[in-house]
């Protein structure tokens, strides 16, 4: 196995990860219900499933 000849310092190691930042996710209006959401993702308004503008399921009442 290899082993590293001298001690990688902190500043060279953190250099080397500056590409690892998080960016914010895309968030997108929901064209119908003008709720905020995510892209390709469905989600809920009012009992009802909606993905891409159109109602996908409706919630059933627990009787």
């Amino acid at each position: 196995m290899a082993h590293p000849k001298r001690k990688i310092s902190k500043s060279r190691r953190d250099k080397r990860r500056t590409h690892l930042g998080l960016t914010p996710r895309n968030i997108a209006i929901d064209p119908t219900t003008g709720e905020p959401h995510l892209f390709h993702r469905a989600h809920w308004y009012e009992g009802k499933l909606y993905y891409r503008g159109k109602v996908v399921m409706e919630k059933e009442d627990a009787a």
